[in-house]
């Protein structure tokens, strides 16, 4: 059964997080959970709720909490491939999801702890971008799903994540409440417009061809 989750956590705080072991999280406190190591298979990421104030937060601060938590979303659903994925070129991609946005998920994590360490969460449900990549996840469709129904799902939903990245990282170059993002913020915000644009083309691409 889908639910919804209050996203009050201290990622940020590597090795503080706490790790979910019982079935029942309706008593949870998730304000100092990690949910990067959460399974998130039967949550409704659609009804994340942002963090208290995190709308008054620097721009560089709710990108880095909110990204990391649209990432981890991306791993989860790429985590599936393994087992569902019917065609070789969708085995591969979701291999290279996980790589290439647990790596990304780590240097957020360290810019966040060298720019931000003592700042509360500020994970923002509305940023701009964000409710449309999660909007589009439907875990437990999709781990139903196997073969080439399993592949053209995830390109559908992935497409919509995707989007939703793209459209958080325009939001950070475009403006940072007067103030020019971090050199290397900025590089990571075109390197995900870039390369997930690209593999939107080629997700879009493929479901042409397979209809």
């Amino acid at each position: 059964m889908k639910y919804a989750i209050v996203v009050l956590f201290a990622f940020f705080l590597i090795g503080c997080g706490a790790t979910v072991t019982t079935d029942d999280h309706s008593g949870h406190d998730h304000s100092t959970t990690d949910h990067s190591t959460m399974d998130h298979s039967s949550m409704d990421h659609s009804q994340m709720e942002s963090s208290p104030g995190a709308a008054e937060a620097p721009l560089e601060l709710q990108f880095l909490d909110t990204m990391i938590v649209h990432h981890q979303g991306a791993i989860d659903m790429a985590k599936l491939g393994d087992t569902n994925a019917g065609r070789p070129e969708m085995k591969q991609f979701t291999k290279a999801v996980i790589a290439e946005q647990d790596r990304e998920i780590t240097q957020m994590k360290r810019w966040r702890d060298e720019w931000y360490k003592d700042a509360q969460p500020a994970f923002n449900a509305a940023f701009p971008g964000m409710e449309t990549g999660m909007r589009g996840m439907d875990m437990l469709k999709l781990s139903a799903l196997s073969g080439n129904e399993f592949d053209a799902e995830f390109a559908r939903q992935m497409i919509l994540h995707h989007e939703g990245a793209v459209t958080m990282s325009n939001r950070l170059l475009g403006t940072t409440q007067g103030v020019a993002p971090r050199k290397e913020l900025k590089l990571l915000a075109e390197t995900i417009v870039k390369d997930q644009s690209n593999e939107i083309q080629q997700m879009k691409k493929w479901l042409a061809d397979w209809e």
